[in-house]
C-alpha cells in the first residue's frame, strides 16, 4: 500500500478564547488537518499544530519524499523525513508537519491490520484515562461560570493556565487560585498552568517557587510552565525545591530535545505534543524514555480531536500514565466527532479500541471550520 496523495485542512475561526493573543495565526487558522490518502483508497488523518501557510510550505519540501512511499511504516517513513530534512529545521514547522504525517501513517496501519495504534505500539495498559478538563483562566468574580460548567460536565480533573495569572499581580494569582477551589471543591484534581511559553514572560525562578508554595496550599496537583520554555537549569532548580510536582516541555520537537530535560530530571511530570513533536513515533519513545527516569508522561493536548485521540492511544500504551488532556470547551474537539467524547460516573474517558485512531470524524462539522469535507476511506 502506497502513499498517493496528501491533503491539508486548515481549521478556522474557533481557537479557544483567551489563551491568544493578536498575531498568533493568520485568520485564526493555528492548526491544521491532514489526510494521507493511500493508492487502496485508505485514508489517514492527523492534526498539525501550525497554520495552513506553513504546513503547505512544509508540504512542498516533502512532497517528493512521500509520493509513493509506503502507507504501512509509519516510524520509517517519517524518520526518514526527520534524517532527510535536517538542514531545513530540526524543529519549527517541517516537524509540526511531519507529526500530522505520522499520526495520519498510524491512523493508516491500524486500520489495515485491524488493530487499535496502542496495541501496535506494544500493548494496552488500561482502558480507560482520567481527563483533565483544560480551561483558560480568567478574573475571579467571571471564573466560577466555567470552573462549574467543567464540573457539570463531569470533569474530576481541572487545569487552569494563562489568562490573567502571573500577569497582573501576585494578589491576583492567589485570588484566581483560591477561587477555583472553592468552586471546584475539595475532590476534583486542580492544576496550575502559568503559560511560561507565552511571548516575554516576565518571571524567574524565585517568582516561581514562592508561587509553587502558594498553590501547594490550595491541593495543586501540579504546577506548569512557571519560567520559559529553554530554561533548563531553572527547571532543574525549580523541580529540586518546589513543594509540589513541576511540569513542562510542550513547545520542544524532536525527541533529541527531551533527553536532557529527562537526564537532568528538570521536570517531575514530561508534556510533549503529539502534534508538534513528530508525531506517535517520537513522543512514545518520549514517554518510555521518560518512563526508563521516573518521570510521568502527561501528554500536551491544547489542539484538536485528532490529537485528543492520538494522546488517547499513547496513554493506553505508557505502563504509568494518569491524564490526558482535554479543552473545554473546543469545537475543534467536538465538532469534528461523530460521537462526542463522553465521561463516565467516575470522571473517566474510555480509550477507544476500533482500528487506528478509534474515532469516527464528522466530515459535516470539519467542513463546518475548514470549508472542505473530508476524503471517505475505504476503511
Amino acid at each position: 500500500m502506497k502513499i498517493k496523495d496528501i491533503r491539508l485542512i486548515p481549521l478556522v475561526g474557533a481557537t479557544p478564547d483567551g489563551g491568544w493573543q493578536e498575531g498568533d495565526g493568520e485568520d485564526d487558522n493555528l492548526h491544521t488537518l491532514v489526510e494521507v490518502i493511500t493508492d487502496e483508497g485508505v485514508v489517514g488523518l492527523g492534526s498539525i499544530f501550525t497554520s495552513a501557510k506553513l504546513s503547505e510550505g512544509a508540504l512542498g519540501v516533502l512532497r517528493p519524499m512521500l509520493i509513493g512511499e509506503s502507507a504501512i511504516e509509519p516510524v520509517r517513513v517519517c524518520e526518514k523525513l526527520h534524517q532527510t530534512t535536517f538542514w531545513q529545521g530540526r524543529g519549527g514547522s517541517i516537524t509540526h508537519f511531519i507529526s500530522g504525517i505520522d499520526i495520519a501513517l498510524w491512523d493508516i496501519f491500524g486500520k489495515v491490520t485491524k488493530q487499535p495504534i496502542s496495541r501496535l505500539l506494544g500493548g494496552r495498559y488500561r482502558d480507560k484515562i482520567k481527563p483533565y478538563g483544560s480551561l483558560i483562566m480568567q478574573e475571579p468574580d467571571i471564573f466560577p461560570a466555567r470552573l462549574e460548567a467543567a464540573v457539570e460536565r463531569g470533569f474530576q480533573a481541572i487545569k487552569i493556565g494563562w489568562g490573567p495569572f502571573g500577569r497582573v499581580s501576585d494578589k491576583m494569582d492567589e485570588a484566581i487560585v483560591k477561587t477555583a477551589r472553592e468552586t471546584v471543591g475539595p475532590d476534583v484534581e486542580l492544576m496550575v498552568d502559568a503559560g511560561g511559553s507565552d511571548r516575554y514572560w516576565p518571571h524567574g525562578y524565585k517568582w516561581a517557587l514562592q508561587t509553587a508554595k502558594m498553590l501547594k496550599q490550595y491541593d495543586v496537583v501540579w504546577f506548569e510552565e512557571a519560567l520559559r520554555p529553554d530554561d533548563l537549569q531553572g527547571y532543574i532548580k525549580l523541580t529540586e525545591n518546589a513543594p509540589l510536582p513541576i511540569t513542562s516541555c510542550e513547545v520542544l520537537t524532536r525527541r533529541q530535545s527531551f533527553m536532557p530535560w529527562i537526564e537532568q530530571r528538570a521536570v517531575d511530570y514530561i508534556q510533549p505534543d503529539v502534534t508538534k513533536v513528530g508525531g506517535l513515533s517520537e513522543e512514545y519513545r518520549i514517554a518510555m524514555h521518560a518512563y526508563d527516569h521516573s518521570i510521568l508522561f502527561v501528554p500536551h493536548g491544547w489542539n484538536t480531536a485528532v490529537g485528543l485521540a492520538a494522546d488517547l492511544q499513547l496513554v493506553a500504551a505508557v505502563p504509568t500514565a494518569r491524564w490526558v488532556e482535554y479543552i473545554t470547551p473546543a469545537p475543534y474537539v467536538e465538532d469534528i466527532v461523530a460521537e462526542p467524547f463522553t465521561l463516565d460516573a467516575d470522571g473517566l474517558l474510555t480509550i477507544p479500541e476500533a482500528p487506528g485512531l478509534g474515532v469516527k470524524w464528522n466530515s459535516d462539522g470539519v467542513k463546518a471550520h475548514s470549508g472542505m469535507e473530508l476524503t471517505p476511506s475505504d476503511l
